[in-house]
């Protein structure tokens, strides 16, 4: 289930800076209910390939199999048995189809999982049906997920019937035959092809999401947007003939380092810490953190109460940066140097651990932001040019809009006006994608052009 927290890529508050108080989730109020935008191409897919010891993997893979992101045990291995089928229902947005495809394209690639989407299934056949309905409506019903997926159900109407009935438990499914994704159609482009990544790849595979995946999209931080190559590597080995639905943990476990050895040659005989276990505690604080009910106070609190227990574990890994990160993000207005410090020591955490380098990358933007504000134009423009490639890589649209706005206006403050407006423009489509309409876009663009006027007007003092 991707939970509603604002992915921290395009959260205003990276560009209010690291001790405003300004509300995290004022985006929400910019992009309403427009017709998506189709115009983003993010090229080739060149996912981060999967970078972490075959040791480590195996053991996020029981992490993520069986286990749910509640706490509950999954005693069984599950997963479909031959080909699947995917169909849509509902009003589809016009960017959905080209994203769902890509989707499927790198699945049946990458994964080597046999999917493939049709009009209509037959009797029988093995389905994901994604539905496209209104937010409210699906919020109505489950307000604490963006969109998500259920088992053993192929419309909204019959999960409505059944939802309190324990035929949809996933702790109860083995063999998987159907499942529904619900995904809003009144959102963004970008969030509505996240939810298709997400949804689909957990209804193939994982159910679990763990905040110490830095290179998963099975991770409710949201950074990853789309499915990794620690993901693809992870659903091949999912689908693996010598893998059965109906499997303990115990007898999964015995195959999978022969499993990873095969398939990730790469991982063998690398060493590796297996982190250990992650309180729940901990986890709530973080959700705390990110939710966007409630007020900043209330984040702030979770942030702190998460950093406090990162320490007390003596973490030094990206739990460790994640409560770090965001207890800088959401600091009072006159903790300024100290939250600096821990970006500072954030981004150092993530440059050495796999999958860190898109969070790095947003710290560089937050400090981008920081510099642009400061006057500090060419550190702004190195920055920028740092996190760009892996905004790329990760296909976050928003992240890459950002970024070209960044660096537009510290142009633009370099006398390159001509080679500035390029840029804006260059960087519209994919502010539109990300942002979800023309007027969302724009809006993004002025204020990061307010913050460089800002620096313009105090060196004018």
């Amino acid at each position: 289930m991707k939970a509603p927290f604002l992915a921290l890529s395009v959260s205003l508050m990276a560009l209010a800076g690291c001790v405003s108080t300004t509300e995290v989730a004022r985006l929400d109020a910019s992009i309403g209910a427009t017709a998506p935008v189709t115009a983003y191409q993010p090229g080739t897919p060149h996912p981060l390939p999967a970078s972490r010891s075959n040791t480590e993997m195996v053991n996020d893979f029981l992490e993520l199999g069986f286990m749910m992101e509640s706490g509950r045990a999954i005693d069984a291995f599950s997963r479909f048995q031959g080909p699947v089928k995917i169909v849509t229902r509902g009003p589809v947005p016009a960017s959905a189809m080209p994203d769902l495809d890509r989707l499927i394209s790198r699945l049946r690639g990458e994964a080597g999982i046999d999917v493939s989407r049709v009009p209509e299934v037959a009797e029988g056949e093995n389905v994901i049906a994604v539905e496209f309905l209104p937010r409210r409506q699906m919020q109505a019903v489950v307000p604490a997920a963006a969109c998500f997926v259920v088992p053993n159900v192929s419309t909204w109407q019959e999960f409505v019937s059944n939802r309190r009935s324990p035929a949809i438990d996933w702790t109860q499914v083995v063999q998987r035959r159907r499942a529904a994704v619900f995904i809003p159609d009144d959102t963004t482009p970008q969030e509505i092809r996240d939810c298709l990544h997400e949804e689909i790849g957990q209804a193939l595979g994982p159910l679990n999401d763990l905040f110490r995946l830095s290179d998963s999209i099975f991770n409710d931080d949201n950074f990853q947007t789309t499915l990794t190559g620690f993901d693809m590597l992870l659903l091949r080995v999912w689908y693996a003939p010598e893998l059965n639905p109906g499997m303990s943990r115990e007898e999964v476990a015995a195959r999978l380092p022969t499993l990873f050895n095969r398939l990730n040659p790469g991982g063998r005989g690398r060493g590796g810490v297996v982190a250990g276990p992650t309180p729940r505690a901990w986890q709530l604080a973080i959700e705390q953190a990110l939710g966007s009910d409630g007020g900043v106070s209330q984040r702030r609190e979770g942030a702190e109460t998460a950093l406090e227990m990162a320490r007390a574990q003596g973490w030094t890994d990206q739990r460790l940066a994640l409560s770090l990160m965001l207890s800088a993000r959401l600091a009072p207005r006159d903790r300024g140097e100290s939250a600096l410090d821990q970006l500072l020591a954030a981004a150092e955490i993530y440059r050495r651990t796999p999958g860190g380098e898109i969070h790095a990358a947003h710290i560089d933007m937050h400090l981008a932001v920081q510099a642009l504000a400061t006057g500090q134009t060419q550190f702004a423009l190195t920055l920028t040019e740092q996190a760009l490639p892996y905004a790329e890589r990760t296909e976050n649209a928003a992240f890459q809009a950002s970024l070209g706005f960044i660096r537009a206006e510290a142009l633009g403050q370099l006398g390159n006006v001509a080679e500035a407006d390029r840029l804006r423009l260059d960087s519209m489509a994919a502010a539109r994608y990300g942002f979800g309409s023309e007027a969302a876009a724009q809006a993004r663009q002025e204020e990061i052009a307010r913050i460089a006027g800002t620096a313009q007007r105090l060196a004018r003092l």
